[in-house]
């Protein structure tokens, strides 16, 4: 048994050290290993937390780390906003509070100035629908962003396209 878990441990360690993971993808992962090894069933949740536990002892997963990266990734890259973030984070297990400290690592200009972007877009796709302003507004909200946010920045990009015409 022992020999099980130093092996499912070293194969999460190697999987640790090449990617972040939060707690609650490394039990789901301690478990189908412990289980493809041939680990008993009745063991494999007491086990799978042990796994857990040594992994978070030695900071090789770190939940706030993990939400933090995630955060910014998720604002940065793809284009998400705070509301959709929260979600995806919450049902990765994460806590509320590591949740709202992730979500400080977030540039927040950036994150305005990344919705304006994407908004411009849509508002030139949409061209000459009358109902442009409230399909932006869908856009946005579907994004992860606030209602203030996405009302804020559609509103100036309107402003905008007046000034320039």
């Amino acid at each position: 048994m022992e020999e099980i878990y130093d092996k499912v441990l070293d194969r999460l360690r190697v999987l640790c050290s090449r990617k972040e993971y939060c707690s609650g993808d490394m039990l789901k992962k301690a478990a189908e290993y412990l289980s493809r090894y041939g680990c008993p069933p009745e063991s494999v949740p007491e086990m799978a937390a042990s796994l857990l536990d040594s992994l978070c002892k030695d900071r090789y997963v770190d939940d706030l780390r993990y939400a933090a990266a995630f955060a910014r990734d998720k604002a940065a890259l793809t284009g998400w906003g705070t509301v959709k973030i929260r979600y995806a984070l919450a049902s990765k297990g994460i806590g509320p509070d590591v949740i709202q400290e992730a979500l400080r690592s977030i540039n927040r200009d950036q994150a305005g100035s990344r919705l304006y972007r994407l908004l411009e877009v849509k508002r030139k796709a949409l061209k000459d629908d009358p109902q442009s302003r409230l399909k932006m507004l869908k856009f946005a909200l579907g994004r992860g962003y606030g209602y203030e946010e996405a009302e804020s920045a559609i509103k100036r990009l309107i402003e905008s396209a007046r000034t320039s015409e």
